[in-house]
This record gives structure tokens, sequence and C-alpha cells, in this order.
């Protein structure tokens, strides 16, 4: 009983550590900042002309007079199929149906000839996986949900013509929720929670020459202290052996610091061509520890390896000014997953994944609308089961997500 017992506590460390939106192969992190961005792959480092730079580069708002706003959401759909093999069976189950939406909201305004000030409320790390509650793998979870939101003010400064420089701050919170069953006897067990912290961020960009731009966009990593509640719901014979006790919970989850590098080449006068690449630092997740205010079959503490890595994003987009009303935009990304194998488990079911973008915007005077569409393809990855952790022998295949973007844009 106490192994199975352990097996929970763990759980609940690794739900600490997931959020909103989608199941994503490159750990739990989004880039769905910008409705336009998408449908270049996120190509607004080096570009950074519009005011969702706060989310890419906050040094491009420098390129934008007066006052601007964007506001827009992401919409995604994630699915994908988990293969587990148990007792000789081997079964097939999907992802159930669900809808996540990512929302943003920036506005950017010129102080004088050398500063700006920008604010910008974004999603940059999410997970949302749901199965139906008896699944086999409803040990380690059924269903996973983690929301992180941040509100970033910047300040933007112009050196010179070419040059310019940002300092912010982000203020993050995440709310998450796990649901799961017992080993044995697969009673209900919930665990929420929610905590607050901040980061900081820098920016640099450059006009190397009348057609190139450079971007380089540097955020800290964010430790969130959570606290939440344990609840399990459980036979009356059960409850009275005390093994487990709903009570109060008490962690902290370190998101990664990301480093974006961007070059943007304006190849002709209605062609634009950014290549980008990001670093994301997800070695600092190499553990979590969860406090049990209650302890659970006499264990106040647990902890965790995890043993992520560091990894890489590359992306190419491309937007062409059609006419003075009408942009056309594509792009491409491949993203390395940081989950190691022997780590992989239900919380974040994919592996490495590409991806292919496509967008339009359409401009009436003071207004832009822009609209996007993501199609994301992950790999297949064979699983090796790990009883204590409740994951099955398996495999996780055919993962897909399709992603609608809407936003809005309008200069004062």
């Amino acid at each position: 009983m106490k192994r199975g017992v352990s097996g929970i506590a763990l759980l609940v460390c690794a739900s600490l550590l997931v959020f909103s939106g989608t199941a994503r192969g490159a750990g739990f992190d989004l880039f769905e900042g910008s409705v336009r961005g998408n449908g270049m792959a996120g190509c607004l480092i080096g570009k950074a002309d519009d005011p969702t730079a706060i989310f890419f580069n906050p040094a491009g708002i420098t390129q934008l007079s007066g006052t601007q706003m964007a506001l827009g959401a992401t919409f995604i759909l994630p699915m994908t199929n988990v293969e587990t093999e148990r007792f000789g069976h081997t079964q097939s189950d999907h992802m159930k149906w669900n809808c996540f939406p990512v929302p943003n909201a920036y506005i950017t305004h010129q102080l004088n000839d050398r500063l700006w000030f920008g604010l910008g409320f974004f999603a940059r790390f999410g997970l949302g996986v749901e199965f139906d509650e008896n699944w086999p793998g409803t040990v380690s979870s059924y269903n996973a949900i983690v929301r992180v939101v941040e509100l970033n003010p910047n300040i933007a400064y112009k050196l010179t013509d070419k040059l310019s420089l940002s300092a912010g701050v982000s203020l993050a919170r995440m709310d998450l929720k796990l649901e799961s069953k017992a080993p044995i006897f697969r009673y209900d067990t919930s665990l929420t929670g929610d905590g607050m912290g901040l980061g900081y961020n820098f920016g640099l960009h450059y006009k190397l020459l009348d057609w190139v731009r450079l971007g380089l966009s540097y955020r800290s990593k964010i430790r969130i202290n959570v606290s939440g509640r344990a609840e399990y719901i459980q036979p009356h014979w059960a409850s009275a052996s005390g093994l487990f006790r709903n009570g109060g919970i008490d962690s902290h989850v370190t998101l990664p610091d990301q480093l974006m590098m961007g070059v943007s080449f304006q190849v002709l006068k209605d062609l634009n061509i950014e290549l980008g690449a990001i670093r994301k630092g997800w070695s600092n997740f190499d553990t979590m520890s969860i406090q049990f205010d209650n302890p659970v079959a006499g264990m106040s503490r647990v902890t965790k390896a995890k043993n992520w890595n560091d990894v890489w994003r590359w992306q190419i987009g491309i937007e062409y000014n059609a006419t003075n009303w009408l942009d056309l935009r594509c792009g491409y990304v491949y993203d390395n997953g940081p989950t190691p194998r022997d780590r992989s488990d239900y919380l974040l079911p994919v592996n490495d994944w590409q991806m292919v973008c496509f967008g339009v915007g359409l401009h009436w005077r003071a207004w832009t609308l822009d609209l996007s569409y993501e199609y994301l393809v992950s790999r297949n990855r064979s699983v090796a089961a790990r009883p204590a952790d409740g994951v099955l022998k398996g495999r996780f295949y055919g993962g897909q997500t399709d992603l609608y973007g809407i936003g809005l844009g309008y200069k004062f």
C-alpha cells in the first residue's frame, strides 16, 4: 500500500509542472503570443514592428509611433493517441476533444523621441490533457490542466537610429488542477493549486542594414511558489484508515529561461523573410518536491527527479504585402522535446514536433484584422513501463494539434 501511496505523491509532483492550452512536444511552453506571429511561425523577433513585439522582442517597439494596441486569442485543439500494454493486452486511447483559448493583449506608447513604454498580457506556458477517467493510465493521470499568464511592463530606449534596448519585469500567475485514480482501489484524487512569481526580461534590436534587422530577447526563469489542496474521494473504510487525508500542499515550480534570436531580411519591398532560433533552459527543471500538510502514509515530503534537457526551437517565417490592405504569411517550426525517454508520462504524451503555419492580415484605416492557422504534428515515442509512476509499457503516436487565431489591432 505504501508504494501505491508513494506513486500518488510523486504524481502530485509531476502535476505541478504543466499548463493551459495543449499537449505540446517541447515541454509545456507556448509561443502563440501574437496572431500575426502565428502565421509567421513566431518570426517577429528581428522584425518586431507591431505592439505584439512585447512578447517576442520589446526593444522593437521603438519602431512604433504614437499609441498602438493589439489583442487576440489562439484556440488550441490538441489530439493524440496513447497505446498501452498490460496483461498481454494492447489498447489504444484517444485524448478527449477540448478547445483551449490562449489570450493576449498589448499596448505601446511613445513617450518622446527616445523612450517608449509597452505593456503585455500573455501566456508563455500551458498544458491541458484529458482522457476517459477509466482508461488504463488513469493511475498516472486522466485530467491535467495548468494555466500560466503574465503581466509584462517594459521600457524601450532608442540609443541610436540603429540600436534600441529594452528592459521589463513579469508578474506570472499559475493555476493547476490534476485528477487521477488511486492505485488498487481506484478512488478519485483531486489536486488543485495556484501561485505567483516574478521574472525579468531584456531585449535588443539592431538595424544592421536598411534591409537587415537583428533581434535578441532574453526572459529569465521564474520561480513560482505553489500552494493548494489535495482531496481524496474514498469509501468510509479507507478514509477511516487515515492514510489519505484531505489537506494543504506546498511546492514551487521553476519555469525555464528563454533566449530568442531572429534575423529579418527585407529581400524585396513587399517581401520579408525571418530566420529564428529559441533556446529554452529546461535543465533548470531537474527535481520536483512537494510538502503535504497531512502526511500521506507517513510521508510529509516527496521529491522526484525530472532531469529535463535544454532544447532549441528553429523557425522560418515569410510575410508578403500583397496589396495595401492584404498581407499573406506562412512559416515552419521544428521544436525539440526536453523530456528524456525514461521520464515520459501521460501529462505530456508527445515527443519532438513540427508545425506549418499560415495567416492573413487585413488593413482598413487604423484597424488591422489578423487570422491564422497552424498544424502541429508530433513524432511517435515508445515508452517503457514505470509501475511506481503509473506508466505502462506502450507508445505515444498520432499526436497532432490544430490552432486557430484571430486578432485585432488599432493605431491611435
